[in-house]
C-alpha cells in the first residue's frame, strides 16, 4: 500500500523483527518509555505494520488476537514531521484489514480519537496512567482467612483461567509469556486462588499489570504488596476509572500522569460476574 504525498511515496508493510530498533527509535522520538525489550515482547504476541519512506520508518501499529472473537491494537506512532499526511489512517486500515471482523479493543488518545471515531470505534470508559517512585508503601492486609503469597510454578492454569475471566477474553498467550518475566503474586483462601497481580521491568523501571481480583480492597492489597517488595523503585500502573483506585494511588505518591480514552469496535467483552481487571498490562494488550 501507498500514501501519496506530493511527490513522496510511503509504504506500508508487515513489520519484521529487523524493524524494531527503528520502531524503538521512533518510539524515543514521540517520548515514550518502552524499551527496546517492550517492543521485542509485544512483537511476540502480535503482528503490525510500519510506515516507511526512502528505507526509513516513520510509523507503526500492531494488532493482537485474544480468541477467535477478541482483539486489541496499538502501538500507533507516526513520526512528528510525517504527521497530517494521512500515514496514521493507512496504517490503522491495514491493522483493521488483518484483524477482520473481531470485536476490537484500543485505547486512544484525545488527538487520535476522532480518526478511530471515523473508523467505527465508540468510546466505552476511560484508562488513568499512574507513576512514581514509592519510598514506604502503607501494607494494606487482605481479608481474614486470606493470604497473599507469590505465584507458583503450579498456579499457571489459575491465573490464565482468573485474567480470561477478568477480561471476558482468552488471555492464554499473553500469561504464558508474561509469566517468563514477570512477578506474580496470588490472594490464597484457603487453597483457592482468588486474584492475581504481575510486576515487571518496563520503560523507566517497573510496571504493575494485569492485577485481577473482585473488589478494590483486594486490589489495593495486592498493589501495595508489589510495592512494598520494590521500594524505592519508579513503578508505573494503567487503571480503568472504574476501578476507583486513582485517588488511594495518589496518596501513595503515584502520580495521574495521563488519561486515555478505552475504545471498542463491535461489542466489549463482559468479565465474569464478580470478577474484575484493575489495573491492565499496557495499553497495547489491555
Amino acid at each position: 500500500m501507498t500514501v501519496q504525498n506530493l511527490d513522496t511515496d510511503i509504504t506500508c508493510r508487515r513489520m519484521l523483527e529487523s524493524d524494531l530498533p527503528a520502531a524503538h527509535r521512533l518510539s524515543q522520538a514521540v517520548r515514550w518509555p518502552h524499551r527496546l525489550e517492550d517492543w521485542q515482547l509485544v512483537h511476540r504476541l502480535g503482528s503490525g505494520f510500519v510506515a516507511e519512506r526512502n528505507g526509513e520508518v516513520i510509523g507503526t501499529a500492531m494488532c493482537w488476537s485474544h480468541g477467535s472473537d477478541y482483539a486489541s491494537l496499538g502501538m500507533i506512532i507516526v513520526s512528528p514531521e510525517a504527521q497530517g499526511k494521512g500515514i496514521g489512517r493507512a496504517l490503522m486500515e491495514s491493522i483493521l484489514d488483518l484483524i477482520g471482523e473481531r470485536n476490537t479493543l484500543l485505547l486512544a488518545t484525545p488527538e487520535g480519537q476522532p480518526l478511530y471515531e471515523r473508523l467505527g470505534f465508540k468510546p466505552i470508559g476511560t484508562v488513568h496512567q499512574h507513576q512514581g517512585t514509592v519510598v514506604q508503601p502503607e501494607i494494606v492486609a487482605p481479608p481474614p482467612g486470606e493470604r497473599i503469597r507469590p505465584a507458583g510454578v503450579n498456579d499457571r492454569a489459575k491465573l490464565i483461567e482468573l485474567a480470561t475471566a477478568g477480561t471476558g477474553m482468552p488471555r492464554a498467550a499473553a500469561l504464558n509469556e508474561l509469566l517468563q518475566v514477570a512477578d506474580g503474586v496470588v490472594i490464597d483462601s484457603s487453597g483457592e486462588l482468588t486474584g492475581l497481580a504481575l510486576m515487571r521491568r518496563f520503560g523507566r523501571g517497573y510496571v504493575i499489570g494485569p492485577v485481577v481480583v473482585p473488589d478494590p480492597e483486594r486490589a489495593k492489597a495486592m498493589i501495595s504488596h508489589l510495592l512494598g517488595a520494590h521500594a524505592d523503585a519508579f513503578v508505573r500502573i494503567d487503571v480503568h476509572d472504574s476501578s476507583q483506585l486513582s485517588p488511594w494511588l495518589e496518596e501513595l505518591g503515584l502520580l495521574q500522569v495521563d488519561t486515555v480514552v478505552a475504545m471498542v469496535r463491535g461489542e466489549a467483552p463482559e468479565p465474569a460476574p464478580g470478577l474484575q481487571q484493575f489495573a491492565i498490562i499496557n495499553q497495547a494488550l489491555g
